[in-house]
């Protein structure tokens, strides 16, 4: 599925959207649509490429391509998002957003980001440091996306109360993947 070209330009300034910046409350999480290019925008903000064809949005040890993988899931079916050509592509076409968090609302947003670590991508540094390296790399992710929805006036909630074994197995995830945490979008 391909996404529009991501908002680079314009918009609610930084300083705005961090005045602004707050989680969206569960039980009265919105249910609104959220078009292709939101969701393109806060794709691109969450991990896309800002710098030719090896920077990007948020850091990445050694400068390495994204070792964490966004899976998108929403009434559309489960994608995971390409940054190298900022595409969605489809893992099914089933819709996960009430399976995958212990939260009963987290079926009403529009859209959920699973945040899935991929070790295979950190082989070369200990498992502990691979561990700490996503969790940071999903620490700056989110709070792009968190910026992001709030400068495009979208409801946004990060949630760490997961179903990892449900998510991996939905997702038929490698081994060594490990899911991390999700973020809920509606309007």
């Amino acid at each position: 599925m391909s996404l529009p070209s991501p908002q680079t330009q314009d918009g609610m300034s930084l300083f705005e959207s961090l005045k602004k910046r707050s989680s969206t409350p569960g039980g009265g999480f919105p249910v609104g649509t959220i078009s292709d290019e939101e969701l393109s925008n806060i794709l691109w903000a969450a991990s896309g490429l800002n710098r030719g064809k090896t920077g990007w949005t948020v850091p990445m040890v050694k400068g390495k391509a994204p070792y964490v993988r966004i899976y998108v899931t929403g009434e559309k079916g489960t994608f995971l998002y390409e940054w190298e050509g900022h595409y969605l592509r489809e893992i099914n076409n089933q819709d996960l957003r009430g399976d995958i968090a212990m939260q009963n609302f987290t079926k009403r947003a529009a859209y959920s980001l699973i945040f899935v670590s991929d070790s295979e991508a950190l082989t070369d540094f200990s498992p502990d440091q691979a561990n700490d390296f996503s969790q940071i790399a999903v620490g700056a992710m989110s709070q792009n996306v968190y910026l992001a929805a709030t400068a495009l006036k979208l409801s946004v909630r990060y949630i760490h109360s997961i179903k990892p074994d449900v998510i991996s197995q939905q997702l038929q995830l490698p081994e060594n993947s490990k899911p991390i945490g999700i973020v809920l979008l509606g309007k």
